[in-house]
């Protein structure tokens, strides 16, 4: 399970250093095998590869209306290993798409990552914030 915000800078060649508290799950879950995609949100969704299968799986069985969508998470979608110094390459297809250049956020999600630009990260979390809480969470209590 992924959890907790890491603010990470893409070295020049758009590598991604993974945190090292998440690089022994990796290496025990996935063989250090990740698959990152878009987000339609306008970030990346990095998943260890067992995770992404299912989730591959379950965007295949979509219907046609949902080609589109399909295309969007299937048709981007990236395969990369984990190197010996926990770094990955994030495709430069995949940055222009999400607009990341140098500087990210990277949020665990649960069974993935997402992969954000870090500006544009704390604009939506600013404006969220800003927001009304939507009523799926009338039964928290904070």
């Amino acid at each position: 399970m992924f959890q907790g915000a890491s603010s990470v800078s893409l070295d020049a060649k758009g590598r991604l250093s993974v945190p090292t508290r998440h690089r022994d799950v990796l290496a025990a879950t996935a063989a250090n095998l990740l698959t990152i995609t878009r987000h339609p949100h306008g970030c990346l969704m990095i998943f260890p590869r067992p995770e992404w299968e299912k989730f591959r799986d379950r965007i295949a069985a979509l219907p046609m209306e949902a080609q589109w969508w399909k295309r969007i998470f299937l048709g981007n979608a990236m395969d990369v290993e984990l190197d010996g110094t926990g770094r990955v390459l994030v495709s430069p297809e995949l940055r222009a798409a999400a607009g990341i250049t140098r500087e990210t956020m990277l949020l665990g999600m649960g069974n993935h990552f997402e992969l954000w630009d870090r500006a544009t990260y704390e604009a939506k979390e600013a404006e969220a914030m800003r927001g009304q809480m939507p009523d799926v969470f009338k039964d928290f209590s904070f």
